[in-house]
């Protein structure tokens, strides 16, 4: 059933999803395998590089603070590192998203 779930969010992305997953996919960002919307214990992540168990969630006003704490402490229990975004940013500020995405995961400057 979630996997079912992940299937109709990758079918219906955000205009921000879609952006941000021409960037990352088919290992077009620094040859990092990235899977979007998928599964994980029970919570669904935006983006997830699991190499480097790290998540990136994009988020818009429909957010509920409540539940991505505890999305976000289930993930960090399963030891993956987890970056947010706002819609908004990512929109204005790209190039500079895809730069600090790539500093936490390499450590390094781009």
């Amino acid at each position: 059933m979630k996997h079912e779930f992940a299937r109709q969010l990758r079918r219906n992305q955000t205009d921000v999803e879609r952006k941000l997953w021409g960037a990352l996919r088919n290992r077009r960002f620094a040859q990092f395998k990235f899977r979007r919307q998928q599964p994980i214990g029970r919570f669904i992540v935006d983006f997830v590089c699991l190499q480097k168990r790290f998540v990136i969630e994009l988020d818009g006003s429909q957010h509920s603070t409540l539940a991505d704490e505890k999305k976000e402490a289930y993930l960090r229990k399963c030891g993956y590192r987890i970056k947010r975004y706002w819609n908004h940013e990512l929109n204005k500020y790209f190039d500079s998203v895809l730069d600090d995405i790539y500093r936490e995961m390499t450590g390094k400057n781009p």
